[in-house]
């Protein structure tokens, strides 16, 4: 593992980032204890709160865990696919809230996505996945039920869509666009939409995954995904008119 003291680059970034090579490829596995932090300091030639920044970034990012005590130190972790998405969700949110994205095309990005899962979750979809959109249906149209909690309640129906194609890769991968992207078009729409006609998208998109019908589980996407993208032009159109 080597740096470049001659680099304009952070030394800590640079430290974190070797380390984090390491553990990509393979030299350093899953539950190494890494060397002290005297002599990761002495081995980048680089002070040990130097080396105590590296070692930050690299646990804000789940690759280490650290242990106090007698046979402490910093460890590789061991990442899981569900405990990433957090990290995956919370930069999605960034990378929205901190660019210029359109609502249409976060949309299309959104749906497009999703509809890749819908073949495979119409063969893979357990009948938990199933019981969780229905009961979400079944709270949608609950009389007195806030903006707020339909609108959560709409997230954990696509999360249950996403993970019935029984694929963690696509889970994680979808984790920012489910709960990052539906939130944010949530924020747009939720007064111009008709709760009932979002129910009966949802309880479409349902009895296909349950038919075992792929190609019918993205059709009622691509209608859901029409519906949204009308009602967030409404929603500018009525802005712009208001001045």
């Amino acid at each position: 593992m080597k740096i470049d003291h001659d680099s304009p680059a952070d030394l800590s970034a640079q430290i974190a980032a070797a380390i984090r090579d390491s553990i990509v490829e393979g030299r350093l596995i899953v539950d190494e204890r890494l060397p002290s932090e005297a002599e990761l300091a002495e081995h980048f030639n680089v002070s040990r709160p130097t080396v105590r920044e590296a070692l930050k970034r690299l646990a804000a990012q789940s690759l280490i865990r650290t242990q106090r005590g007698a046979t402490g130190g910093a460890f590789v972790n061991r990442i899981s696919f569900e405990a990433a998405q957090v990290q995956q969700i919370t930069t999605s949110i960034l990378l929205l809230s901190m660019n210029a994205v359109s609502f249409e095309t976060a949309c299309e990005a959104r749906f497009s996505l999703e509809r890749a899962c819908a073949p495979l979750s119409a063969k893979r979809r357990t009948a938990d996945h199933l019981a969780a959109m229905r009961a979400e249906i079944h709270r949608q149209g609950q009389p007195g039920l806030t903006d707020e909690a339909f609108c959560a309640s709409d997230v954990t129906f696509h999360r249950a869509l996403v993970d019935g194609a029984g694929n963690p890769v696509l889970s994680y991968q979808l984790a920012g666009a489910v709960e990052a992207m539906q939130p944010l078009m949530n924020m747009i729409t939720f007064t111009a939409r008709d709760r009932a006609q979002i129910i009966a998208l949802h309880e479409r998109i349902a009895d296909a995954l349950e038919d075992g019908d792929g190609d019918a589980t993205s059709e009622g996407l691509s209608a859901l995904e029409r519906e949204t993208q009308t009602l967030a032009r409404d929603v500018f159109a009525a802005r712009a008119a208001k001045g």
